[in-house]
């Protein structure tokens, strides 16, 4: 009977989230209440500590280039005066300019700082003084709020999933769920890095913003029940990548407050290190003299829509790193002239090197939920436990957000937080008496229909293939990106074993607690599902027989993607793009898979370990890293 309640609740719940609310047009009103006092104490307290960040608007362009030799290829190149209050060290220039200080970049530039000048341009503000991304309970407000000053920046891959980007310093480790664990041993040897530098590379940023969690009820019931249908054994609680059930990392300590990459840089070299945030890059500058380009410096716009030129400097050696993640990376790349030489053309993009496999082969790991209603409230939980099978896929789970008062109250821009899922109702019918009515139906439901948590079944290498291409040569707009889900007839066969997983996960004897779901009530469940996607695609609810064509209607991402400038055919193995003197490209656009379970680990860890290689191959041993 309970449960015959839960799900008739469900029903009704989704039914309403047909409706639509349009996005917030501040992301002030998704934060928690905040006393002027204890703000201005947090933006003092992140002040003292990171001195060495500024707003974009206080860098003083050079008015001209510390070299005079060569030309400028890139398109809409500028320079604006000098402001006051400048930032130090646009005179001379920079040994390292590292576009994005996000996942990869921050530990990348803190490790670079300890030896040299480096600059560091992030399009996004700080994490620091934002409490959507601060704290676990809101981690789905963070991502629903789709104002101009979000966090996140959603975009929709032409396949009609919805998907989001970090536009913040600290990158995806301030908006993702949290969950830390490295690449396999297996995965390492593969790629071709130094095991044991990856293995000092870990810790650093293990020691300094990562946790052991306290496993939540539902990730107990979720850890036993994995290992009841036989992913086993039990590895316990490690960040190493194994077959069967364990317990992995969070960057969330016990107060449930999120560490973050931004942090890493901390551990730099102040004097050395100069951070600017709000500063988009629109491109690269080159050097075209010589006998192949040479990056010399970048244009980006500071928060006024002011433009600025920064070079580097003259040193031998300097660099400019791109680590803008899989999507910033190959469009920028793009925007400077570096791609496809007729899809360069058809926008007018000055050409600088013909590459046609900037932006190809996009990957994103499909990710299928199921959401399970219970008997009683469940304690919130991010990831904490994952089983990790031999049949392609990984199984995950979340619960709890949809309890909160502020769930029931708000409207979340274009997420539904309830279900963790988005609307498939077009643009053009989310009217303004529409999403009145939601609202006001949705304040008078039951907290009982917002009970339960959800369980993930990921594609761990899917083999499916996209790509990313320009749509304009606006660097703040989202390029067009396709990943062709399902496309490859080996990635179905694993959904369609993930999916069976979940249905002998939901009825083993440790979810009895929760819920006892029959064949006729996980059909039921399965259904609901589709009804509640979060993608634009066709649905055939009530065809859950077929799981293959359910994988395919409930398509969703984990925001694992990766791909667009891969090793040997864009960069090289040291990271140097192929082509071109003086630029790099460190994140996961380099990556053919996604490392580990979860890739933010690695994503870090390479950010570190480039930095230590770039150190020694310059230095020596007298890098002392």
């Amino acid at each position: 009977m309970e449960l015959a309640k839960a799900l008739k609740l469900l029903l009704s719940l989704l039914l309403l989230l047909q409706w639509l609310c349009f996005p917030s047009s501040t992301s002030s009103s998704f934060a928690f209440s905040q006393g002027k006092d204890e703000k201005e104490s947090s933006s003092a307290g992140y002040n003292y500590k990171y001195q060495f960040i500024k707003e974009a608007s206080t860098f003083s362009s050079p008015s001209a280039p510390p070299s005079s030799s060569g030309s400028s290829s890139s398109s809409s190149s500028s320079s604006s005066s000098a402001s006051s209050g400048s930032s130090k060290g646009g005179k001379d220039g920079y040994d390292y300019i590292i576009v994005g200080g996000g996942t990869a970049g921050c530990p990348l530039a803190a490790t670079l700082s300890e030896k040299y000048r480096v600059l560091v341009l992030e399009r996004g503000g700080v994490p620091f003084d934002n409490y959507n991304v601060s704290y676990m309970q809101n981690f789905h407000l963070s991502l629903a709020d789709t104002s101009p000053t979000s966090a996140s920046q959603c975009f929709i891959s032409t396949d009609g999933v919805f998907n989001s980007r970090a536009r913040v310093l600290g990158g995806g480790t301030c908006i993702n769920a949290g969950f830390y664990t490295r690449a396999s041993s297996s995965y390492v040897k593969r790629v071709g890095w130094d095991a044991q530098l990856v293995n000092e590379s870990y810790p650093w940023i293990e020691s300094r913003i990562v946790y052991k969690p306290k496993l939540a009820p539902w990730q107990r019931a979720v850890r036993d029940g994995l290992l009841e249908v036989g992913i086993s054994p039990f590895n316990g609680f490690t960040y190493d990548h194994k077959y069967g059930t364990k317990v992995g990392g969070t960057i969330f300590d016990d107060n449930g407050r999120r560490r973050n990459a931004a942090e890493l840089l901390t551990s730099g070299n102040p004097q050395n290190l100069n951070v600017l945030i709000h500063a988009t890059v629109h491109n690269i500058l080159f050097d075209t003299s010589g006998s192949k380009p040479k990056a010399k410096g970048v244009v980006f716009k500071d928060e006024k829509g002011e433009a600025h030129e920064a070079f580097l400097s003259k040193r031998p050696g300097s660099e400019i790193i791109l680590s803008c993640g899989a999507i910033g990376s190959p469009q920028l790349l793009l925007l400077s002239g570096i791609g496809p030489k007729a899809d360069l053309e058809k926008l007018n993009i000055p050409l600088v090197l013909d590459n046609e496999f900037v932006g190809k082969d996009m990957q994103d790991n499909p990710l299928n939920t199921v959401f399970i209603p219970t008997n009683k409230p469940v304690q919130q939980s991010l990831i904490q436990t994952v089983g990790i099978t031999k049949m392609g896929v990984y199984i995950e789970a979340s619960s709890g957000f949809g309890q909160s008062g502020d769930s029931i109250q708000r409207h979340h821009g274009i997420v539904s937080a309830e279900i963790g899922q988005l609307s498939t109702i077009p643009p053009a019918q989310r009217t303004k008496e529409a999403i009145q009515a939601y609202k006001d139906r949705k304040e008078n439901l039951p907290f009982e229909a917002f009970r339960g948590g959800f369980i993930l079944e990921k594609l761990a290498t899917p083999k499916s293939k996209g790509q990313l291409s320009l749509i304009n040569t606006n660097a703040d707009d989202n390029p067009s990106v396709t990943f062709n889900y399902f496309s490859h007839p080996l990635d179905l066969k694993h959904c369609v074993d993930g999916i069976r997983i979940v249905e002998k996960l939901v009825n083993s004897k440790h979810f009895s607690n929760y819920t006892r779901l029959d064949k006729a009530s996980m059909d039921k469940l399965l259904n609901m599902s589709v009804q509640a996607t979060v993608n634009l695609l066709p649905k055939h609810t009530n065809d859950t027989s077929c799981l293959e064509q359910f994988c395919k209607d409930t398509v969703i991402t984990i925001w694992h993607y990766h791909g667009g400038c891969h090793v040997g055919k864009v960069v090289g193995p040291d990271y140097r793009v192929l082509g071109v003197d003086s630029l790099r490209v460190v994140d996961g656009s380099t990556f053919f898979e996604s490392p580990g379970t979860n890739p933010q680990a690695t994503v870090m860890m390479l950010g570190r370990y480039m930095g230590v290689k770039i150190l020694r191959e310059r230095l020596g041993k007298a890098a002392g890293v």
